[in-house]
């Protein structure tokens, strides 16, 4: 059973990461003017990951200031995640060291 609970926490995690990543990826395609805001698909996918990430990168922002105009919250927060995941999979395992 509690197998399945770090399942569960592993997979949201990873979730949560392609989100960041979407929104990111997104981000630099319209500042670079590659795809239109206009786009109404785009911008609803846009739309909906940022409403998904600005509450995790909001307390982070707060920390880390722009550098040069480069956000690097989403960074933070990816790490952050990855390093969460690891130490629950190490915490199922057992092999907590």
């Amino acid at each position: 059973m509690l197998g399945a609970f770090f399942w569960l926490i592993a997979t949201v995690i990873q979730l949560i990461i392609i989100v960041i990543i979407i929104n990111a990826v997104l981000s630099w395609l319209f500042a670079f003017d590659i795809v239109s805001r206009r786009n109404q698909f785009a911008g609803q996918i846009f739309d909906f990951t940022q409403r998904l990430t600005n509450p995790l990168l909001a307390p982070i922002r707060r920390f880390i200031p722009t550098v040069g105009n480069v956000d690097l919250s989403p960074m933070v927060l990816v790490l952050g995640l990855l390093f969460l995941q690891q130490v629950l999979n190490r915490w199922a395992v057992g092999s907590f060291l």
